[in-house]
């Protein structure tokens, strides 16, 4: 009787949940979006075009694996600066969140508040329960002309700053060498 309506409500929540987007891969253009950053101001993926942009997804502010991502960032924001590139978290936690962990934490760069969740769905970067919406921890490499340049799926939030910016340094490498 259990397992019966354990599997009911599996089909029932799958039937309701909406539809996940696939992960956009490299050389496909980057979904673009509007969202409010920790001050309110509404931020535009257009704005950075003509830089990198290491567009980032995270599930929550200030959870221990969040803030050490964060950090690592923030730590490694010049050489990145110096490779042309715009660091930009995006999580569904709302701005005040995003204001007061920015602030905790001294974050350089824009936090993006998708409370509806619509921009990590387009990226696939959803984990949807349902009752319980978190971005995945999953990052985006955004070329100057708005296309994906590299997709991170595993990230390990203590070194992905580093890795980041060594693919960034190869990416333009390669690009140089054409």
């Amino acid at each position: 009787m259990i397992r019966t309506l354990a599997a009911a409500l599996l089909t029932v929540l799958a039937l309701t949940a909406p539809a996940r987007a696939e992960v956009p891969a490299p050389g496909a253009a980057a979904p673009a979006f509007t969202l409010p950053d920790q001050t309110g101001t509404a931020r535009r993926l257009a704005e950075w075009r003509g830089k990198w942009v290491v567009l980032y997804f995270y599930p929550k502010d200030d959870t221990p694996g969040c803030t050490t991502e964060a950090c690592s960032f923030r730590d490694d924001i010049s050489l990145l600066r110096t490779l042309g590139a715009q660091v930009v978290g995006i999580s569904v936690d709302d701005t005040l969140s995003h204001k007061a962990f920015a602030e905790k934490h001294q974050l350089p760069f824009p936090l993006l508040s998708d409370a509806t969740a619509e921009v990590a769905r387009q990226y696939g970067a959803l984990s949807d329960w349902v009752v319980v919406k978190m971005a995945k921890r999953y990052t985006f490499l955004i070329d100057p002309a708005g296309r994906i340049a590299k997709v991170y799926l595993a990230v390990d939030a203590a070194r992905h700053s580093k890795e980041v910016a060594a693919d960034l340094k190869a990416l333009q490498a390669k690009t140089a060498a054409r």
